[in-house]
């Protein structure tokens, strides 16, 4: 670089190298030009720390110098807020009506000032600056947003209930902004109007349903006392008799009785809209399988006669006599204290529909329960395996189909004692499904079936690799297994004792449940024996559960509750004992109290989420 003038030579040396670093940092400037904010983004970030350390001072000192240099509204928000903190409500004034003037169209500002004045003991000034801004607000969605956004973060949700009102009346039905005002209303607990503006909002726009529901089962949450479930069912209901032909408010009114589990009023709503619409009973047959994967089996049945009624033209009637087929398998294979007769007559109705249907994809679901019947309620286990041979055979069955069938067939070799030919089955449907679900209970089945045999080694190395499984049931029951056989093979190196009861479990598993009991009750005179007791005590409850002896059970399983709070199997025992309580006992009081000692004693169990459920659904709360 060449200096032009002479007397640049004849200056002192500080002033030369003052002149020197000057020009540099103009070279790099100009070669650099994001060299210019480095000093304003260390800055930033030092005002940010004292702003975060509540050290106001420091931190408005620095924002003051970054908001003159850069006035944007990033470094308004923070300086605004440090002369409130630190009650210098002078400069913030001063600051708020300088943007006012250079922002005239933006009414977030003037929002500020009335907000300021307030602070300065100014409350009629305060007002009227409130009544200008509504009054200026311009039929504008963005601008009426950010005023009522404003007043929000100044806690004043009236005010911004008002904006968002006059907002509606300006923009004349564009946009009425009920979301924003649901949510304000869901913030302040008024839940009639949040309720209202969210139903107003599926009137405005029908393609927001889904959305709409998940807004409401967040907002309809936490309500022990039921008091904002009952404002939102009666709100749907006025508004279904009020508005017959806006079919929306019916689906949400079936979406809400769902997520009650009040099947009987989502039924009742359901073939009201189906008839309405001239429907195929496709809504009432979904809701029927609904009902079914909740054990209401009363409600599902309903609904399948109704899909039923249409006559056999209509497109799901087969599915419909298929499912309540279904519904009453589930009945006596889900509930002990069945009658020999209901169980003939199921299966006369399944030979019937099978032999009218014939065994395809659609009915091989048929046939698989029919061969269970056959074989562990009716001791026909050869009618059992040649269903199931013949039904594998049937053309056109995926994989999955086939592999359901041969683990129910390898399910009733075990049941005739032919391990060899179950764990061979087993073993099939493992290799084919590998790290798959249906993978994974094709080797909890193999496993156990070690474990019936007296193969623990074996069984507990198979029960480890599933503790893993995405399934968390059978991850769970792998644990147990496992647990059971590595806790007693330690205590007696023999397994003597674990061999009885395994023993036992298979005899119980082939309905020889008086032997089973002899069997188990000879694990006393064994050493160790008295270190299998819950265990005994677990499975001869379940007999007693099985034999309708109810009484006997809950004795038994409050024995192990109580004695044995620290084993593995006193959760379950809880879950079970409740479980009786509450449907076949019909002692709904004691019911909730175990279920709520579950809940208390083992929030980690598999059951905890359930019980939770079911406790709320005694108690009369909603559930979401």
């Amino acid at each position: 670089m060449i200096i032009a003038d002479s007397r640049f030579l004849f200056l002192p040396l500080t002033v030369k190298l003052h002149a020197f670093a000057a020009l540099c940092c103009f070279a790099l400037l100009f070669l650099f030009p994001g060299l210019a904010f480095t000093q304003q983004s260390t800055d930033d970030k030092l005002a940010g720390m004292f702003f975060q350390e509540r050290d106001y001072e420091k931190a408005a000192s620095i924002y003051e110098r970054l908001f003159e240099e850069k006035p944007n509204s990033y470094y308004y928000n923070y300086l605004i807020i440090c002369y409130l903190e630190l009650n210098d409500l002078k400069k913030a004034e001063k600051m708020v009506r300088g943007q006012i003037r250079q922002n005239p169209a933006s009414l977030r500002y003037a929002v500020d000032l009335g907000y300021i004045l307030g602070r300065l003991d100014e409350p009629s000034k305060a007002q009227r600056q409130y009544e200008d801004v509504l009054k200026k607000l311009p039929p504008e969605r963005n601008q009426i947003m950010e005023v009522a956004n404003a007043f929000l973060s100044r806690r004043e949700t009236d005010l911004a209930v008002k904006t968002y009102l006059k907002g509606r009346e300006l923009l004349g039905g564009v946009y009425p902004f009920n979301l924003e005002l649901a949510y304000i209303h869901q913030s302040s607990g008024n839940t009639a109007e949040m309720v209202e503006e969210y139903l107003n909002y599926t009137d405005f726009d029908i393609s927001k349903l889904s959305y709409v529901q998940d807004r409401l089962q967040d907002a309809l949450a936490n309500d022990p006392e039921g008091t904002k479930n009952d404002i939102f069912r009666k709100a749907v209901l006025r508004r279904i008799q009020r508005f017959p032909d806006l079919y929306h408010y019916s689906e949400l009114m079936i979406w809400y009785s769902v997520q009650q589990r009040d099947f009987e009023l989502a039924l009742t709503q359901a073939k009201s809209l189906d008839k309405r619409l001239g429907e195929d009973g496709k809504r009432v047959f979904d809701l029927a399988k609904l009902c079914i994967g909740n054990k209401a089996y009363t409600q599902a049945e309903d609904a399948l006669r109704y899909v039923m009624a249409k006559g056999e033209a209509s497109p799901l009637y087969m599915n419909s006599r298929i499912e309540m087929l279904n519904v009453a398998y589930l009945r006596i294979t889900g509930y002990y204290g069945h009658k020999q007769e209901d169980v003939q007559r199921l299966q006369h109705d399944y030979e019937q529909a099978l032999a009218e249907m014939g065994t395809g994809i659609l009915t091989i679901g048929m046939a698989r329960n029919l061969s269970h019947l056959y074989a562990f309620f009716s001791d026909s286990t050869a009618k059992a395996i040649a269903l199931l041979e013949d039904a594998v055979r049937a053309p056109g069955l995926n994989a999955q189909q086939v592999a359901e069938c041969k683990l129910e067939l390898g399910d009733i070799y075990l049941f005739t004692g032919e391990v060899w030919e179950a764990t061979l089955l087993y073993s099939q449907v493992d290799k084919a499904f590998k790290n798959e679900p249906t993978g994974h209970e094709a080797k909890f089945r193999n496993a156990r079936l070690s474990y019936f045999i007296g193969e623990f080694g074996w069984a507990k190395a198979q029960l480890d690799v599933l503790k893993a499984a995405t399934s968390k049931l059978i991850s769970n029951n792998a644990m147990e297994l496992s647990l059971l056989i590595g806790d007693h093979l330690v205590s007696d190196t023999t397994g003597a004792a674990l061999k009885v009861l395994a023993r036992a479990e298979l005899l119980e598993y082939q309905n020889k449940d008086e032997l089973s009991i002899q069997t188990m009750d000879s694990i006393s005179s064994l050493t160790d024996g008295s270190l299998l007791q819950d265990d005994v005590l677990y499975r001869k409850a379940k007999i007693a559960v099985k034999k309708g002896n109810y009484l006997l059970a809950d004795s038994l399983l409050t024995a192990v509750a109580t004695g044995y709070g620290t084993e593995i199997l006193a959760d379950n025992a809880l879950y079970l004992c409740a479980e009786l309580n509450e449907i076949q006992l019909d002692n709904k009081t004691r019911a909730m109290e175990l279920y709520q000692d579950l809940m208390v004693k083992y929030p980690g169990s598999l059951f905890s989420t359930e019980a939770r459920k079911r406790y709320r659904l005694l108690r009369g709360d909603p559930v979401n």
